[in-house]
């Protein structure tokens, strides 16, 4: 009996050992930057005879494997590691894999203001991180999105860009600079420049949520976010003071430019120091040599003696004038008491010199002989922001999290333009106060679900001044201002954010959010008798939202999501004067209420054999009570004079519905270690539906847009030869506005305007030469294509050489 119990113990040891050296070989794949499990990582022998994949919580099995055999971890979206079984097991059974710089989306703050991993989020959301910014080398903000690939980019000049997505432009999207929104309460429909105040040197990291935001960012957020995340003050990690930083120059043929950016910062255990200067000098743009002849400057406005001139241009493809300067500063301080407590003092400032609407120099006058215009340009484009932010980390009573945001901000901008051998030269100055304040909290108490919820409250003054000034007298009187003048717009706001972990490979989200607003004017009745004293509006909007995101297989993503989206009428449309288009002016109206958008969209991502990424979306979203400009009476008129010109009268009303839909396709594919491909595809369209039952294209509906790279890379060089491309808008679906602008479309063959179809071949490379030094080397618009993008009044680049240099120390 002894010995029986003996064996007995032997073999139930026997099998223990057997267990557990099974179990042993369970090991963990994570995220090395959010300590994350990775899902579907390949994991292969040298001669791929055996191969294994990890699982939803990145658990994968090694048994397989020989103990010394060396094994290969791969994942479309991190870069590849090689190791043995028996190292792993040495390190505590976890493998950790560095998100690679196309992918480097796995973490987003976008949707809550708190991280949350990409892959349970419904929306589609995109995120461009500082090494695809460096590499794509852009030079402005706007640039910086239209590299992407999925963002269409308008300009009406140099010093511009207007981003549309999914048929939605300006003032129906949100932009925000560290988690402070920029939208303010003059931003117009019309298109906006606001976006190049904002440093793409000084840019961590930026997310695009597409489709409505409102549930966290309230109005505007109709179209889509459009999220930038500066870098951060650093701390250092050992008692002694570390010092960082960059330096770098960039110089392009096509418009001359040169632009030096440094920055340094310093760090010590407890404080920190970041401060950033970049300067930009653009000179005039030239534009391609095959295209249309109508896109050519072949004459332009000179004063010689006193007298406006028409001359010849001596090079037709150089635009005159589009050349500008800016300088963009940033400074942040970093205070660190202890491992709960951040404080984080930015200020940035932002100021462009005068810079011309070349849309405008180039419309022809009355009889088509000559042009319009002897000067139309935007003064100084200045913006200040002071943004004081706490963040606490560790259980409170009702949160896990704690963000407290304010923020000041000013805002500068103004418009002068003369008609052609006027003597009376007209100026609008526009100033606003935007103050600002946001308490978000974080939960992850109750169980599998997360709380998100928090608070806002925005307050917007706007100062607006207006002149003349006879250029021959040097006279100046006063003249209507383009707002009226101490005019306010403020909202508050609650909102409560869920994310329910159903089961690993399910995921729900749903939002709420309430918003107030209220908008306040007083007109002066000195140039105009208005037939009302003044704006006072105080509405309400509910809004909400709920999606899924569901792995019914490890590499098979499926999301829906239903939202709803809001814009309040604010100063500019309720009340704006400007003139519009030639012979029409915009006049106030105060009677407006918000429009709403209701939203759903689909999307299917697909890995097939951790090779080829196939990404799909399809959208609609329905706009109801649109905000658009249409025809009006003014105290029973439908014409009146406005600076010396008899025009017809339009305002903003809530005159339209619209509904756009579409389908954004990717691919990124991976042929080999050094080899892939990337390929992007939208297709948008969209209608605005009138009161009297007619309908007309969408203003801000892109064309069809996409390209295609080819990747190659190893570890010093990395080159892109890629293609861009963008589908033709013919008469008949261009917006009616547009319709009248003929001066910036090519002629079909019946003589109407329309935007012509245009593709670049294009190369980019970066080397790096140490792991100080890094060059780039670019070749755009290899063929030297004359192309105009859908609604832009400048001409794009030509073929145009871009050097640049990056040294860190």
């Amino acid at each position: 009996m002894k010995f029986l119990a003996s064996m007995n113990k032997v073999v139930l040891l026997f099998f223990l050992f057997i267990s557990l050296s099974i179990g042993a070989q369970e090991i963990t794949v994570l995220d090395a930057d959010s300590n994350e499990p990775i899902m579907n990582v390949a994991v292969f022998n040298t001669d791929k005879s055996t191969t294994a994949i990890s699982d939803f919580d990145g658990k994968c099995d090694l048994s397989l494997f020989d103990k010394n055999e060396r094994i290969t971890f791969k994942h479309l979206g991190y870069e590849i590691y090689k190791t043995t079984t028996g190292q792993i097991l040495k390190r505590n059974r976890k493998v950790y894999l560095i998100a690679n710089s196309q992918q480097l989306d796995e973490v987003v703050m976008s949707i809550s203001k708190w991280e949350q991993q990409k892959k349970d989020i419904p929306q589609k959301i995109i995120s461009i991180d500082a090494k695809s910014i460096a590499f794509t080398n852009p030079q402005t903000s706007a640039d910086l999105l239209q590299n992407s690939g999925k963002v269409f980019v308008q300009k009406s000049q140099l010093g511009g860009g207007s981003p549309m997505i999914r048929g939605f432009s300006t003032n129906r999207l949100l932009l925000s600079v560290d988690g402070v929104r920029m939208n303010n309460a003059i931003f117009r429909g019309g298109n906006i420049q606001n976006i190049i105040s904002i440093d793409p040197y000084t840019i961590k990291n930026t997310e695009v949520v597409f489709g409505p935001g409102s549930v966290i960012y309230g109005s505007d957020a109709i179209g889509g976010v459009i999220n930038f995340f500066t870098k951060k003050a650093e701390f250092s990690t050992t008692d002694s003071l570390a010092v960082m930083g960059n330096a770098n120059y960039r110089y392009s043929t096509a418009n001359s430019e040169n632009t030096g950016h440094f920055d340094i910062n310093l760090g010590l255990k407890k404080w920190a120091f970041l401060t950033s200067v970049t300067y930009n000098d653009f000179g005039d743009l030239k534009m391609g040599k095959h295209g249309p002849d109508s896109y050519l400057r072949k004459n332009y406005v000179q004063t010689i003696n006193g007298e406006d001139v028409l001359v010849p241009n001596a090079n037709d493809r150089l635009q005159v004038p589009t050349g500008y300067n800016q300088i963009n500063v940033l400074q942040k301080i970093a205070f660190k008491p202890n491992t709960d407590w951040n404080l984080n003092w930015s200020n940035y400032y932002s100021e462009t010199s005068d810079y011309s609407r070349y849309d405008r120099l180039i419309r022809p006058n009355g009889s088509g002989d000559g042009l319009r215009s002897a000067e139309w340009y935007y003064g100084p484009q200045k913006w200040f922001m002071s943004n004081l932010q706490f963040s606490k980390n560790g259980k409170g009573r009702f949160y896990d999290g704690l963000k407290i945001t304010t923020a000041y901000q000013h805002f500068e901008e103004s418009r002068v333009d003369r008609g052609f051998q006027n003597v009376t030269r007209y100026t609008t100055l526009e100033k606003v106060d935007a103050l600002s304040s946001n308490i978000d909290f974080e939960n992850k108490r109750i169980g599998d679900l997360q709380l998100y919820y928090g608070t806002e409250y925005v307050y917007n003054k706007v100062h607006s001044f207006g002149h003349q000034k006879n250029i021959e007298t040097n006279e100046i009187a006063e003249t209507a201002s383009r707002y009226p003048d101490g005019s306010t717009w403020q909202t508050l706001a609650g909102y409560l954010n869920t994310e329910y972990k159903a089961k690993p490979n399910l995921s729900l989200l749903s939002g709420i959010r309430y918003s107030h607003v209220w908008v306040n004017a007083e007109f002066d009745t000195n140039f105009y008798q208005f037939p009302f004293d003044n704006a006072d509006l105080s509405t309400g909007a509910l809004t909400g939202s709920i999606g899924l995101s569901w792995f019914p297989k490890a590499n098979l993503q499926i999301t829906a999501n239903t939202s709803t989206g809001f814009r309040a009428p604010n100063i500019d449309d309720v009340g704006k004067i400007f003139d519009s288009e030639p012979g029409s002016v915009v006049v106030p109206n105060p009677d407006l209420e918000p429009e709403y958008a209701y939203n759903v969209e689909l999307g299917v991502q697909k890995n097939i054999k951790d090779k080829v990424m196939l990404k799909g979306t399809t959208f609609y979203t329905y706009l109801v009570d649109a905000l658009v400009r249409r025809d009006f009476e003014f105290n029973g008129m439908t014409e009146i004079e406005y600076n010396g010109e008899l025009s017809n009268v339009q305002a903003i009303q809530n005159a339209a519905k619209a509904y756009v839909y579409g389908f954004e396709f990717g691919i990124d594919a991976t042929i080999n270690e050094n080899i892939s491909l990337v390929s992007n595809l939208t297709l948008t369209q969209g209608i605005e539906e009138e009161e009297d039952g007619t309908d007309s294209p969408g203003r801000h509906v892109a064309p069809t847009f996409g390209d295609v790279h080819v990747i190659w890379k190893n570890q010093r060089l990395k080159t892109d030869l890629f293609l861009n491309y963008n589908g033709e808008v013919s008469f008949n679906d261009l917006a009616v506005s547009e319709q009248s602008k003929d001066y910036i479309y090519a002629a079909d063959a019946n003589g109407n305007p329309y935007a012509p179809s245009w593709y670049t071949l294009n190369f980019r490379s970066q080397y790096v030469v140490s792991n100080a030094l890094k060059t780039s080397v670019s070749l755009e618009n290899i063929t030297n294509q004359r192309y105009r993008s859908y609604s832009s009044g400048i001409v794009a680049p030509g073929i145009n050489l871009i050097l640049a240099l990056e040294y860190q120390f």
